[in-house]
């Protein structure tokens, strides 16, 4: 993968491959956010854990994707609409603690991921300012534990040196930071605790019943309870949850390096950034002044035969001052859509626990699926069923169905945006 997150990665850890048969309290399939801080909230609760991954930690879109660390688990209208207000407000008050675990987890464990505090939500046209401008008063009504700014026009050029958008909401709590290192640091962190990692040891069959397992190619893990956190690349190995997150592709580019004088004339905040659109364009400066640019530029599930050739336009037409910039990375990942945008929890034959569906916004979901998760299996469900008791609706005839279905979903999408 030419990723520049791989290019520029710290030390990984290195896990050894599954050998043979192991038991454990909790079993958990997949080395991403959710599976990593999962093993951490379960073994700071003396459980013991092992985690299986099918490459390496972080492989999946925990170690490939924008970046950005943004407050919330979903929009406040569409957790209102199928959670109630109490289930909005519970979740609202989760989607905060969720940042705060990214945060706590990179101070106090000492990770090395070029934190940066800052986001920008940008509106595209007047129509989403106006709902920025009312998603900000509501925020500061409920008791928004860091400061949000509303942007009007006038002040854009102190937070983006573009003349695509309108204004917008800076929030000093949310921010940007490298993903893969996070995800690393969390792993270390969790083999510190007493968390048994395998690496390169992919599930072939989850084995449900009163003893479930995992079975890989070289040995079985046996436990009271599994995790699976295998999100959009479960690859149909769960049947039950078949269906129900559609895989998307997510693309970024990163340029090479810039000058001080235009990174600070494209960003002059240094926050991350992404616009109001369903098909939205995302991007923020690297430690080392890259522009990392992304969006989503493909659901047919086929991966673009040139990522850069599709993502410069739009970058372009954001950033004219770019044009001709050499572009040194581009890569992707699959991104888990779920129908309702909103993260799917659940239990199956009361003993195999999932999270998932994040829709693009997995890093601070992730974090706080992996508190919920280590909650529900210890006794304590009542976060867990807020989202739980949501019934999310499935596609049937798996990827044959769902592929395109998905994209004509996003065509119809992609009209929204241009109105």
């Amino acid at each position: 993968m030419n990723s520049y997150y791989t290019a520029t990665a710290g030390p990984a850890p290195d896990f050894p491959r599954l050998q043979g048969d192991v038991t454990a309290d909790v079993a958990i399939l997949g080395g991403g956010y959710t599976g990593v801080n999962a093993a951490i909230e379960l073994a700071e609760r003396g459980l013991d854990v092992v985690l299986l991954e099918a490459r390496r930690i972080g492989w999946g879109c925990s170690g490939r994707n924008g970046g950005q660390a943004i407050v919330g688990l979903a929009g406040r209208a569409r957790l209102l609409r199928h959670l109630g207000p109490d289930g909005a407000r519970r979740a609202w008050e989760l989607g905060i603690e969720g940042l705060r675990i990214v945060r706590q987890r990179i101070e106090g464990f000492g990770i090395d991921c070029a934190w940066r505090p800052g986001y920008f939500a940008a509106a595209c046209k007047l129509r989403q300012l106006d709902e920025l401008k009312r998603e900000c008063d509501q925020q500061h009504g409920l008791g928004y534990p860091w400061e949000l700014s509303f942007v009007s026009r006038r002040d854009l050029p102190g937070v983006i040196g573009s003349r695509a958008y309108v204004g917008g909401v800076l929030d000093s709590g949310s921010g940007h930071l490298h993903p893969l290192n996070l995800c690393l640091g969390e792993a270390r962190a969790a083999a510190g605790l007493g968390v048994r990692i395998y690496e390169q040891s992919p599930v072939e069959h989850v084995h449900h019943g009163a003893n479930p397992s995992l079975q890989t190619p070289a040995g079985r893990v046996s436990a009271r309870h599994l995790i699976i956190a295998g999100d959009a690349y479960l690859e149909g190995l769960v049947p039950e949850l078949r269906g129900s997150v559609l895989p998307a592709g997510s693309y970024l580019i990163a340029t090479e390096p810039l000058s001080t004088e235009r990174a600070r004339e494209l960003l002059p905040l240094d926050c991350a950034v992404s616009d109001q659109n369903i098909l939205l364009d995302y991007f923020r400066l690297s430690s080392d002044r890259r522009l990392l640019f992304g969006g989503r530029c493909n659901y047919t599930g086929a991966v673009p035969r040139d990522i850069a050739g599709t993502l410069r336009p739009r970058m372009e037409r954001v950033f004219p001052q770019l044009r001709g910039a050499r572009v040194d990375y581009e890569w992707g990942g699959t991104v888990g859509v779920s129908l309702k945008r909103i993260p799917q929890f659940g239990c199956l034959d009361g003993n195999v626990w999932y999270a998932q569906g994040y829709s693009g916004h997995g890093i601070v979901p992730a974090h706080v699926a992996g508190r919920l998760l280590a909650e529900a299996i210890t006794g304590d469900r009542s976060r867990f069923d807020v989202f739980a008791g949501l019934r999310h609706l499935r596609l049937p005839g798996g990827r044959w169905f769902a592929t395109p279905a998905l994209a004509l979903g996003m065509a119809w999408y992609r009209l929204l945006d241009m109105l």
